[in-house]
């Protein structure tokens, strides 16, 4: 009979590397926690980089805020600052994205809730109302003429998330009995986002600066106007209910 006088080798061998392995595993695990709370750490630092960098820019304007100015408002150094962005387009890039991802995520959650397609909008609008209220125009100004290229990249994106977003809307109305069947959903939401570039656009908003809470009610206006167009008789009786119990605080 043959015996294998190999195998107590083998088997040592295998558990050395098994050994080997899971001490490996171990390591790699330890790195990967570390990693993942230096990550944690620096995001939460740029997200605070991001926010007080938009409130100065909202108070005071884009181009005559210097990226000394953000330093010293938000008492870091600027290698700190250089750390987290390349340069003051780059920062503008970052917190408009930042804005723009919170939005989204924003809408998620709500719409995976329990809410009919009324009730989406009009909470929608109350949070852009009240964000109208310290809403300066001159940021549009300066990113239109500053950073043409920046807020062209973040406006296009903006209106496709917004005509899908009401595109998404229209259909949930009309499944849900609420919205008139017979529209034609894709010229609807294609013209509330005309309406919105209409608002946008650099006279309009000239016209504004004078009183910056008429920008809200503008707004306001604009989607009373959509959501009674684009409601049945129910919808309009539980557009009617819902509404005195929402304030917009824009009167």
């Amino acid at each position: 009979m043959h015996l294998n006088t190999c195998k107590p080798e083998k088997t040592f061998q295998l558990r050395k590397h098994r050994k080997r392995f899971k001490y490996l595993s171990f390591l790699l695990f330890i790195f990967v926690a570390d990693l993942n709370r230096i990550l944690n750490r620096m995001d939460e630092k740029l997200e605070k980089i991001l926010r007080e960098s938009a409130r100065l820019f909202s108070k005071y304007g884009i181009r005559s805020l210097s990226m000394d100015d953000i330093c010293r408002e938000l008492a870091i150094s600027k290698k700190t600052l250089y750390q987290y962005v390349e340069s003051k387009a780059d920062l503008i890039s970052h917190i408009l994205q930042n804005a723009f991802s919170k939005h989204g995520k924003g809408m998620l959650e709500f719409i995976e809730g329990e809410h009919n397609a009324i009730d989406e909008l009009l909470a929608v609008s109350r949070k852009v109302c009240l964000n109208m209220q310290n809403f300066n125009p001159s940021i549009i100004f300066d990113l239109q003429k500053y950073y043409p290229e920046i807020y062209k990249t973040h406006y296009d994106a903006k209106m496709i998330a917004i005509f899908n977003d009401i595109k998404a809307n229209l259909i949930k109305g009309i499944a849900e009995g609420l919205y008139r069947d017979e529209m034609d959903v894709d010229l609807v939401a294609r013209l509330y986002v005309q309406k919105l570039e209409d608002v946008h656009d650099p006279s309009f908003l000239a016209s504004m600066a004078a009183d910056v809470s008429s920008y809200a009610k503008v707004f306001h206006v604009m989607f009373d106007n959509h959501i009674r167009g684009i409601c049945n008789a129910k919808g309009l009786a539980y557009y009617e209910k819902q509404k005195q119990f929402l304030n917009f605080n824009i009167e």
